[in-house]
């Protein structure tokens, strides 16, 4: 899916930077808390990019504030588009790791993480925008080796 410019009548796409962690073969995930857009469902970690910050910096701050860890940003994996309802979002997915001697995740700005096997991954429900990533990561095994 190509990335799609704004018409005069829709409004440019909310930009969000998120993070694919793995370790030990598990990849991180969390859960965004129920008040939030989309609520109770997983998500891979990051947020809401700010005017001033390139995707890679939004997702080194978001997964601080979030999860209280540093992580070095990796490369760019996917870039989608996906309009919700009244709203269209713009997801770059860069795979990171966790910075040398980084405490284990904690939800500080979500309601769970959890750290899951290529096996478990099924059995955790997603937002409709991660479904062509979470393709790629099913059947890309070389994702998952650190």
């Amino acid at each position: 899916m190509s990335e799609a410019l704004p018409t005069a009548d829709a409004p440019p796409p909310i930009e969000v930077a998120a993070g694919l962690v793995f370790r030990d073969r598990k990849l991180l995930i969390s859960r965004r808390r129920a008040q939030d857009h989309l609520g109770g469902l997983w998500e891979f970690p990051g947020g809401k990019r700010e005017r001033e910050e390139t995707f890679e910096q939004c997702l080194r701050r978001e997964l601080h504030e979030e999860l209280g860890v540093h992580v070095e940003v990796g490369a760019l994996l996917e870039s989608i588009t996906h309009d919700y309802p009244g709203k269209r979002v713009l997801l770059r997915f860069f795979r990171c790791r966790l910075a040398a001697g980084e405490p284990e995740p904690r939800p500080l700005g979500c309601a769970a993480v959890a750290w899951v096997g290529l096996a478990d991954l099924a059995r955790y429900d997603f937002p409709a925008a991660d479904a062509r990533l979470l393709e790629r990561v099913r059947n890309d095994a070389g994702l998952w080796v650190d």
